[in-house]
């Protein structure tokens, strides 16, 4: 008969009475007692902040950029068991989560949606469009003037230009405070200029792009602009809220 003649011979294991010894050593890599983790303190902070969204920056976070790029591959399997994937940019040095596409299998999604009207989609276009034309001068700095003139296409014939305006400041606070794509160009500015984060570049692409492209196209051919025309809702792609109950935030368009 196979026994265990003394706690001492499991290895100090087990006690007499089958429960885990007090006396069993903790790991090295903890940063906490009991700690189960193996990813280091900058790591689990670029992690959490790629699920809290809405997406990690070099500039803004040189630490977390850093201990993202040496820990890309243990950080990309921790996002891919929350039904998530990164979206690594290591040119324009921003990084950010979204939805697995799993095929035919059904999985939960884990990054919510904001629904945007469709002057806050517009406005996304024209940013990304200047984004686009300009990156290869470094920082893309952009006037509000400049933007607003772009989206005067878009005011609705019921709409005089003092409530359209108010629309589209509205919309322009959107892009600074909810979606975070652009940012105060300087201590000194007065918020009439911003500068395009290139992450915008990736959270909206070129098949989206064309998609909402055609719906505006429709739309400017006879029927009314409104605040709730398809093509407007985005989803948040950096936002992984719901796995973690963190704060709102954006991104990845869909038609």
């Amino acid at each position: 008969m196979n026994e265990i003649k003394d706690a001492s011979d499991a290895g100090g294991a087990l006690a007499h009475d089958g429960e885990a010894l007090a006396s069993v050593p903790e790991t090295s890599a903890g940063l906490w007692r009991g700690d189960a983790g193996t990813l280091g303190l900058d790591s689990r902070r670029a992690l959490l902040d790629l699920v809290k969204g809405p997406y990690l920056s070099a500039r803004a976070n040189p630490g977390l950029w850093a201990a993202l790029l040496a820990d890309e591959r243990e950080i990309g399997s921790r996002l891919n068991d929350l039904f998530l994937e990164l979206v690594l940019d290591r040119v324009g040095e921003v990084a950010f989560a979204r939805n697995v596409d799993a095929g035919e299998i059904t999985v939960p999604r884990t990054v919510r949606t904001e629904t945007l009207t469709f002057l806050d989609t517009a406005m996304l276009l024209v940013l990304r469009q200047i984004l686009l034309a300009r990156e290869g001068e470094g920082r893309v700095i952009v006037g509000r003037d400049e933007v607003f003139e772009q989206l005067s296409a878009y005011r609705p014939a019921d709409h005089d230009e003092k409530l359209f305006a108010s629309r589209m400041n509205s919309s322009w606070m959107n892009m600074k405070n909810k979606l975070r794509v652009i940012h105060q160009a300087g201590a000194a500015d007065d918020g009439e200029r911003a500068e395009i984060s290139p992450v915008l570049r990736l959270i909206v692409d070129a098949d989206q792009v064309r998609q909402i492209e055609r719906e505006y196209r429709r739309i400017a051919g006879g029927d009314a602009v409104g605040e709730g025309r398809p093509g407007d809702a985005l989803e948040t792609e950096a936002d992984a809220a719901d796995a973690a109950d963190a704060a709102d935030h954006a991104e990845e368009a869909s038609a």
